[in-house]
């Protein structure tokens, strides 16, 4: 970047700024909600709720698919290799590396 754009780019510099951070924040967000262990967890707090009577069958239902299509996923990339979900016979999830 030339002296003449920097000094005209400067006024935008603090919203640059803002927007690297919200980016950064949303990717982070991202990662987490698509993390198996946190959708596992988030599924177990569902069926506490149906069991405890807190939610009824349709809206368990509803839930359930949306967090069991996170699972379904293809994972995000980390450090250029794709990490993948292994489904044993007995149901229960694994995470391992091909």
């Amino acid at each position: 970047m030339g002296i003449v754009s920097g000094l005209l780019l400067l006024p935008l510099a603090p919203v640059r700024g803002t927007m690297w951070v919200a980016d950064h924040l949303l990717q982070e967000a991202r990662r987490q909600a698509h993390d198996p262990r946190t959708v596992h967890a988030r599924l177990a707090a569902l069926n506490r709720a149906l069991d405890e009577g807190a939610i009824d069958e349709a809206a368990f239902e509803r839930e359930e698919e949306r967090l069991l299509a996170l699972l379904e996923r293809p994972a995000v990339r980390r450090h250029g290799r794709m990490p993948v979900t292994v489904v044993p016979a007995h149901g229960r999830h694994q995470e391992g590396h091909p």
